[in-house]
């Protein structure tokens, strides 16, 4: 006897909805969590947004988990853009297609300063209240690790590509690219310093190229 497995239909025009309400919720809550902080109640939120509190946490599950697709959302640089696979964005098309390793080293400098404007304020939010939240403390490790992978296969690809500097290892020169181009550089530089974001990408090109590439 064959079973018939009845299937939920949802129409185009449904899941477009779904798809604005989740786009709504995601940039109402990513200038929420940046002007007010993590602590902000998730009600506050719903009301911003224009929706139940119910909707947010059937979309989304839980807080945590909306905090780190706003956060994954701002890395990429807004809605339309987090469902493109990293490697298919045009800016790191064009570090993967471009032959030279000091140019590819520059326009992965020039990647930096965007993504720290963008997703900065959420993330001194997430580390400001992850001692106070385990939940947010495990949180925060995701998101370090997913860096560190990310820029791991920067520094994978130049030592693929034999560019890296004579006796350095590959997992040295990710720690390097890992701590370069981290939030708390860029916030001692930029933030504490004075520095224009201009005058921090120009500084990271050559330490990055400098430690990386050598001579």
């Amino acid at each position: 006897m064959t079973e018939t497995v009845k299937r939920r239909y949802v129409s185009p025009r449904r899941r477009h909805q779904a798809d604005e309400t989740r786009a709504q919720i995601l940039t109402v809550a990513g200038r929420v969590f940046r002007d007010r902080g993590y602590g902000v109640p998730m009600p506050a939120i719903a009301a911003e947004a224009g929706v139940a509190v119910e909707t947010i946490y059937r979309v989304f599950g839980t807080k945590a988990s909306l905090f780190r697709e706003v956060v994954e959302t701002m890395l990429a640089g807004g809605v339309a853009r987090a469902g493109v696979a990293v490697e298919d964005r045009p800016a790191i098309r064009a570090i993967i297609e471009e032959p030279d390793p000091r140019r590819q080293v520059a326009r992965y400098a020039a990647t930096q300063p965007g993504i720290h404007r963008r997703a900065g304020p959420v993330l001194r939010a997430l580390r400001d209240a992850k001692a106070t939240d385990p939940a947010l403390a495990d949180l925060w490790a995701e998101m370090e690790t997913w860096r560190l992978e990310g820029q791991g296969r920067f520094a994978a690809r130049l030592a693929e590509q034999g560019s890296l500097r004579g006796g350095l290892s590959l997992d040295d020169a990710t720690s390097i690219v890992f701590t370069l181009c981290s939030l708390a550089v860029y916030d001692l530089l930029v933030l504490e310093r004075g520095w224009s974001d201009e005058r921090y990408e120009t500084w990271l090109a050559a330490a990055l190229t400098d430690e990386l590439l050598g001579p």
